[in-house]
């Protein structure tokens, strides 16, 4: 499938080589994946906010519920257009999802990353998956 072609509900990521490029290297590894995520640095700062509005209402036990979007993009600075874009984008990738009306953290992407991983490294290099 060729990106253009791609459903709504996909997003693109950014995907770098270096080591010394890694998100795990960075300062602020939250913000450098966003950076990949969201082309423009003000929306990958938006979203980082978001992301963790969402995960301190989830550990507080009172999630962050689809209904507060005014509320929710007040807080980020946002118009509502590009509050929903920035939030289907992160929807897209499965970093966040919705359940019963309420935002949650998703592990969709992770699974969605390492499957491709191990593909590459299997498929493709022939190494033994235990080794990835």
């Amino acid at each position: 499938m060729k990106v253009s072609e791609a459903p709504k509900t996909s997003t693109s990521i950014i995907v770098r080589s270096a080591a010394n490029a890694r998100v795990s290297q960075s300062k602020n590894p939250f913000l450098e994946l966003m950076r990949r995520v969201f082309r423009k640095e003000e929306v990958a700062l938006k979203a980082v906010k978001f992301v963790t509005m969402i995960e301190e209402r989830q550990k507080s036990g009172k999630p962050l519920r689809v209904e507060e979007w005014e509320e929710i993009m007040k807080e980020l600075g946002m118009n509502r257009s590009s509050f929903y874009s920035m939030r289907n984008k992160l929807l897209g990738a499965g970093m966040i999802s919705i359940r019963n009306g309420e935002y949650r953290l998703s592990g969709a992407f992770s699974k969605d990353l390492v499957d491709m991983a191990r593909w590459w490294w299997t498929a493709v290099l022939g190494n033994d998956p235990e080794t990835l």
